[in-house]
């Protein structure tokens, strides 16, 4: 008798959203399998296909059936069960009825922490055929759908209307209802290329039924490969190379069920744009890939995909060149006009636009901005007057035609206006670097004007939203404040700047005029951007106690906190690392029943174990002052593990807490001594051993 057969099911749609399908797709098998798990149905792979009109999910190998099982249910306790004479108890009958028998078939469980009344029940799994329909249907309920739609005379919702529902287990239907639909086996091929119905005959013919009889290529992933090297080898034709962004490419085999490329050209005087212009106006408007020379300039033509084998790929071709030259027009139009006035022309129209209620105009932020770009300067011993212009100008492109019209080209045309209109290169630079790094992993801010502005810009978007009571909560984040604190961090120490991140913050809650708990935001502020540092260390695979270890001792800048860590991790390396981090737990645990502060210089002492733990003490002193001042926190660690066996003699031979109390103070001063000298790295008492 079989135990297992392959499960398919397909959902037939109206055109499904491009951006979203694959988020569609995936939820749906990880719903269905999560069912099946939950089931207790085993399996041995599934798989998920995606087209515009359909998504579906197979399942192979799927068992038939739930195995079956013995069920124990406890019930109370035999105290509680039985009376004085031995009859059940109102609770014993009553744990008997729930379990559908009598109390004289009850069992008793014995363990070693009591005895209780039990009923064993042997359990037989369910058919899978059963199962399945409400495994599927939670799964579509599950969808991650913003926003449902209801179509026809039909009550069910879905982000499409639904056309046909197929579900099979072998070569057999499950018959149930889908969205309104009854559940078969035919599906629809291409909606131009194969529009009459095909039958399914068993789930693993699908993929090669679609393919052969349907023009459909069901599985997303074949689809970006195809796509992708179809876009070279046409690309190739013109002599260039296809420029292919992942997002695009999902994209577009998120719009085709059987995609076939098409190239164009656009007149070669539109190439005296800015390249990233005819970039975006390719992949946003037409959702083409652009083409470029082997020198990465960018060549007179694109790469399109039809959803359709035409007899006449010209005609396709020539109606993509027409849409395509008006959008091209129009790029070219801001361009010229928004050239006709410079950015610093534009400054004043900032004050018309509100950044934040409670925090003023852009032109406010951009003062702002700019008195802390020059008290970052100064501690970098940049030039103050070139942060200070970048600041300044740092928002006017968003005044501009062409951003106006494309969004996510801000800072970088505002870099190509900035040397149109001879502004300085390391201010146009700054102007698109204020935004590094602009993703997860992407670059920081290169130029150290960039840097400065990019620190500066973040950091008041940071403290301003704070201080105006909007903490990001739960996933809601709308200033996007935790991407600037990891910005910050991240611009910080990848170029090695050394910058007092408390006193940055606490200069910059001085720029704002409304009325807030200054203090109180500073803290949250602080506090919020460790957090995000904890993230990014725990990332770069560092432990939560050796992170916790450089918290304590609250390092002023981010890159000494790195520089801090990095010696801890080195240092837990050592062989002396576990005894000195007990020794100091143990010191620090000493230290802190004490019950008065220890005595500033260790006195007299007598026992040969305390007096050679000074000395070591005093001569590692001497060794580390010029390590420290280099922030030097690996040799200083090392040096200091020198001590481990003057520490572990001494506490082996010396009781601290002696009867005698101005030689206890001078043991607690010798401890005092010793924890201070580790301190000045970290706290190696938190490195769990």
């Amino acid at each position: 008798m079989t135990t297992s057969k392959h499960l398919l099911f397909e959902l037939g749609s109206e055109e499904l959203p491009p951006k979203n399908l694959l988020k569609l797709s995936n939820a749906l098998l990880d719903g269905i399998v999560q069912g099946l798990q939950a089931a207790e149905l085993t399996f041995t792979a599934s798989k998920s296909y995606a087209t515009p009109r359909r998504l579906a999910v197979l399942i192979e190998n799927l068992s038939t059936a739930q195995p079956d099982k013995t069920v124990e249910k406890r019930g109370p306790a035999i105290q509680a069960a039985l009376g004085t004479d031995g009859a059940p108890s109102k609770a014993a009958l009553g744990f008997a009825l729930s379990c559908g028998t009598t109390f004289e078939q009850l069992e008793r469980l014995k363990t070693d922490k009591g005895e209780w009344l039990s009923f064993t029940q042997a359990v037989k799994g369910q058919a899978t055929e059963a199962l399945i329909p409400d495994i599927i249907r939670q799964s579509i309920a599950g969808l991650p759908i913003a926003k449902r739609m209801r179509w026809g005379s039909f009550n069910t919702e879905f982000v499409r209307p639904v056309h046909w529902a197929v579900l099979l287990y072998g070569d057999s239907v499950i018959n149930t209802e889908i969205l309104g639909l009854e559940t078969g086996a035919t599906t629809q091929g291409h909606r131009f290329h194969a529009p009459e119905k095909l039958t399914i005959t068993n789930p693993e013919a699908y993929q090669d039924l679609l393919y052969q009889q349907g023009k459909v290529i069901v599985d997303f992933e074949q689809r970006k490969v195809l796509i992708r090297k179809a876009a070279q080898v046409a690309a190739s034709a013109v002599n260039g190379i296809a420029y292919i962004e992942d997002d695009l490419l999902e994209e577009i085999a998120a719009l085709n069920e059987w995609p076939v490329p098409i190239t164009g050209c656009f007149d070669p005087r539109f190439l005296d744009l800015p390249a990233e212009v005819l970039i975006t106006t390719m992949q946003t408007n037409q959702k083409y890939f652009p083409v470029k020379n082997a020198d990465g300039s960018l060549l007179a033509n694109f790469i399109t995909f039809s959803n359709i084998e035409s007899s006449r790929p010209e005609s396709i071709q020539h109606g993509n060149e027409r849409v395509v030259t008006p959008r091209l027009a129009d790029a070219e139009f801001f361009w010229k006009q928004d050239r006709k006035k410079s950015l610093a022309d534009r400054v004043e129209s900032l004050s018309t636009i509100v950044f934040q209620e409670k925090l003023g105009t852009v032109a406010e932020k951009s003062q702002r901005v700019s008195k802390l770009a020059e008290f970052i300067a100064l501690r970098l011993n940049a030039d103050v007057t070139l942060a200070k212009r970048a600041a300044l100008l740092a928002k006017t492109d968003l005044m501009t035609e062409m951003v106006g019209e494309f969004g996510n080209l801000q800072g970088l045309m505002g870099r190509y206006y900035a040397l149109a209109d001879n502004e300085p290169t390391e201010v146009a630079w700054a102007l698109e670097e204020q935004y590094f790094p602009k993703q997860s992993g992407s670059a920081t801010a290169s130029s150290q004007i960039g840097q400065i502005l990019a620190i500066a810009e973040k950091i008041d978007t940071l403290t301003g939203i704070f201080s105006a009571g909007m903490i990001p909560t739960g996933d809601k984040d709308p200033y996007a404040l935790r991407r600037a604190a990891l910005g910050t961090l991240r611009t910080l120490i990848e170029n090695k700047l050394t910058l007092d991140i408390r006193e940055l913050i606490a200069f910059s809650l001085t720029l704002f005029t409304h009325s807030f708990d200054v203090a109180g935001t500073q803290t949250a502020v602080i506090d919020f951007v460790f957090d995000r540092l904890k993230g990014y260390c725990l990332d770069k695979g560092y432990s939560a106690d050796e992170f916790d270890a450089v918290m304590t001792v609250k390092p002023l800048d981010p890159l000494d906190f790195m520089q801090r860590l990095a010696a801890v991790k080195a240092f837990r390396q050592l062989p002396e690392a576990e005894s000195l981090a007990a020794a100091n737990k143990r010191i620090r645990n000493i230290l802190k029943k004490s019950a008065s502060s220890p005595v500033a210089k260790v006195g007299t002492l007598v026992e040969p174990a305390e007096l050679q733990l000074l000395e070591s003490a005093k001569l590692a002193a001497i060794a580390i002052a010029p390590l420290l001042a280099e922030h030097d926190y690996a040799a200083t660690l090392t040096r200091l593990a020198a001590l481990r066996q003057d520490v572990d003699t001494f506490f082996d031979s010396v009781m601290v807490m002696c009867d005698d109390l101005d030689l206890r103070a001078n043991r607690l001063a010798l401890l005092n001594m010793l924890s201070e000298q580790f301190l000045t790295c970290a706290d190696i008492s938190r490195l769990q051993s």
